[in-house]
């Protein structure tokens, strides 16, 4: 097993045994037989750990939908579909440590105050990954005109796709239905509704109308 993955698995027990993060280091890096001077050549903290497990979670979904030979022929609302599900079937294989990290953080957000306050990067490494990953799907979408560019709005639409994988985590950590049917289902129709708002509509055809006799008049 090579050392970042033996941090990780380490780290993964100590918080599902302990319910929080461990205090030292060094404490840390002795149970697993390592100087600490070489904890740090791969984590600079305990929440560089965690940061690297969320990273790590959408590698793995995005490798494994990327290698399908099927995804490739698939409408960009297809591949964001299979990447959601293919997310969630690998978080279900830790989910204990998944609801207890967007717990934490959860929490951590809560107790927060006032401008100066820190806020956690745990999440940004796996939110940067998924940027460049729906920066690229909604350019495949443009060309296919499944996505309609529009002006001051085109460029929030990774903001959007971020903002509903992050609504799609929690529900599926409160989900309680037999084998997190409910999450499927949201799945389906927040990708769905996503699409069809960011698709052509009969408000884009009146637009076009509206500007083409402005053009003729």
């Amino acid at each position: 097993m090579e050392t970042l993955e033996k941090i990780r698995k380490a780290y993964t027990e100590y918080v599902l045994e302990n319910g929080k993060q461990p205090t030292s280091v060094f404490q840390f890096a002795k149970k697993l037989k390592l100087a600490e001077a070489d904890f740090y050549k791969d984590y600079a903290s305990f929440d560089a750990i965690e940061a690297d497990v969320w990273l790590t979670f959408f590698n793995e979904a995005k490798a494994t939908v990327e290698a399908d030979e099927t995804y490739q022929g698939y409408s960009v609302r297809e591949k964001v579909l299979a990447f959601y599900y293919t997310w969630i079937e690998l978080l279900k294989t830790q989910r204990s440590f998944v609801v207890y990290s967007v717990g934490r953080l959860r929490e951590e957000r809560k107790n927060q105050r006032g401008p100066g306050a820190s806020r956690s990067q745990v999440l940004q490494p796996f939110k940067d990954a998924f940027f460049d990953y729906a920066r690229d799907l909604l350019a495949e979408g443009r060309e296919s005109k499944e996505v309609e560019p529009r002006p001051f709005i085109t460029d929030r639409y990774p903001n959007a796709l971020w903002a509903q994988t992050l609504y799609l985590l929690d529900f599926w950590v409160r989900d309680v239905s037999k084998n997190f049917e409910k999450t499927d289902t949201a799945i389906e129709k927040a990708v769905n509704t996503a699409f069809d708002l960011i698709g052509r509509s009969p408000l884009d055809t009146l637009v076009d109308f509206a500007k083409f006799m402005h053009q003729n008049k």
